[in-house]
């Protein structure tokens, strides 16, 4: 079956206060998004990958991708308003295909395992809408609206990762949809057409690197 993978990469990183968008730190020298692709590519050499950026940010993605020596091919899509708005351009140059698959993967997490990648496509071939997640290991507390809390089992919940696979035409009938505020990541969406998304197990280390902590520890994980 046919794989594809959009990368969504457009952080302007905020939450890490610095100039350079978060998706082109480097972590241990090589930029956090070239990680991120080469992730891809060693799951599946055949896949084709879609990266998808600020149409700002895309002629110095280009220059680190010649600085670097990065020879992934991959096509740069440029980003909208929103993620949703992002992903629906990313789908929008992958054709309508019966017999394929695509995932959506934020840029910024770079260290999906090999396991993982397996998992989400080989089950959403099958399944046809799979997401990656992993047990909540803190006590969670819920607050009221009369500024008081009480804790909440955390066996009922899990904390969602990426990529998030799904049928290639499933997809692009889910982002017909006009957008709202809900959709928070590909599988509101797709579950605002009343289709039921499969969890899998993700890896703990699949972190989304979003603050100069995330960033130390990916130091780390990079070694």
């Amino acid at each position: 079956m046919k794989r594809y993978a959009i990368i969504v990469a457009g952080g302007k990183g905020l939450r890490m206060g610095g100039d350079v968008p978060k998706q082109f730190l480097p972590i241990n020298g090589k930029p956090v998004l070239m990680r991120t692709l080469e992730a891809f590519k060693l799951f599946d050499a055949e896949m084709q990958l879609i990266v998808v950026l600020p149409q700002e940010q895309i002629a110095y993605w280009q220059k680190l991708c010649r600085q670097h020596g990065c020879i992934i091919q991959h096509q740069v899509v440029p980003g909208g308003e929103t993620r949703f708005h992002s992903v629906k351009n990313g789908l929008a140059i992958i054709p309508a295909e019966e017999d394929a698959v695509v995932g959506v993967h934020d840029g910024v997490r770079p260290f999906v395992s090999q396991e993982v990648l397996q998992r989400c496509y080989e089950q959403a071939e099958e399944k046809k809408a799979v997401i990656p997640v992993i047990p909540v290991i803190e006590t969670i507390r819920k607050l009221n609206d009369s500024q008081s809390s009480k804790t909440v089992p955390r066996s009922e919940f899990r904390l969602v990762q990426t990529p998030q696979v799904f049928s290639v035409n499933l997809l692009k009938r889910a982002y017909e949809q006009p957008y709202t505020t809900a959709f928070t990541d590909d599988a509101s969406v797709v579950e605002a057409m009343g289709i039921a998304v499969t969890l899998t197990e993700g890896n703990r280390e699949n972190i989304k690197i979003t603050t100069p902590f995330d960033l130390k520890i990916a130091e780390v994980l990079a070694k």
